[in-house]
């Protein structure tokens, strides 16, 4: 019997130091809760609120929350909408995937110990290649926006217009990106630019 808590003791050890234990655990719960218990969003573009508070373990040294924190519970939120709108399930149908390309966090106010806060998720549109949404931490004690999260949710083997036309059973058209969108995706494309550049200037270099 010692023996077997000893092996279990280490294990679990081992699994919460050389590996992110607490977000291997939350992200399939989180998945199996939107799918099977709670209700099904009618609307894709519907508004998701997703329900968090400031542990222990999300604090820095100035005892606020991290900011690498707020991207990571912003994963749980936007697993838990693309559930809920069936989105995910119709990108799997039609044979794709999808993965996070970019994102920026704008913070605005502090997350403080054991502070309750709102994780309020909606799809802002798309293109032929992604989804582009935007996630806004609401303090739940005076509904202060505290950080907002603008994501690009690439997807592969399929176009975002195909899922949502799935979803609805209708075609959809993309609402129009707002301004902030269209800078932001600018950057993004001129930061790809300029890679390619110094990837093809490295590589004439090194040719002989």
């Amino acid at each position: 019997m010692s023996t077997l808590l000893l092996i279990c003791g280490t294990a679990a050890v081992t699994f919460f130091t050389c590996l992110d234990g607490w977000y291997l655990l939350r992200m399939p719960f989180i998945y199996l809760y939107a799918r099977w218990l709670l209700p099904r969003l009618a609307d894709p573009l519907q508004e998701q609120q997703f329900r968090s508070w400031v542990l222990p373990s999300d604090l820095d040294l100035l005892v606020h929350m991290n900011n690498a924190r707020y991207p990571r519970e912003a994963d749980m939120a936007r697993c838990m909408y693309m559930v809920r709108c069936g989105l995910f399930q119709a990108i799997r149908a039609l044979g794709g995937h999808t993965m996070l390309s970019a994102s920026c966090c704008r913070f605005r106010r502090s997350l403080h110990l054991f502070e309750r806060f709102t994780i309020r998720t909606r799809i802002r549109g798309w293109d032929h290649r992604a989804f582009f949404l935007e996630q806004r931490f609401v303090s739940a004690r005076d509904g202060f926006v505290c950080a907002v999260l603008l994501v690009r949710q690439h997807v592969t083997g399929t176009t975002p217009g195909t899922a949502v036309e799935q979803v609805c059973r209708r075609k959809v058209e993309s609402p129009a990106l707002s301004e902030e969108i269209q800078h932001w995706l600018r950057y993004n494309e001129a930061s790809s630019q300029n890679l390619r550049m110094e990837s093809n200037v490295q590589e004439k270099s090194k040719a002989p």
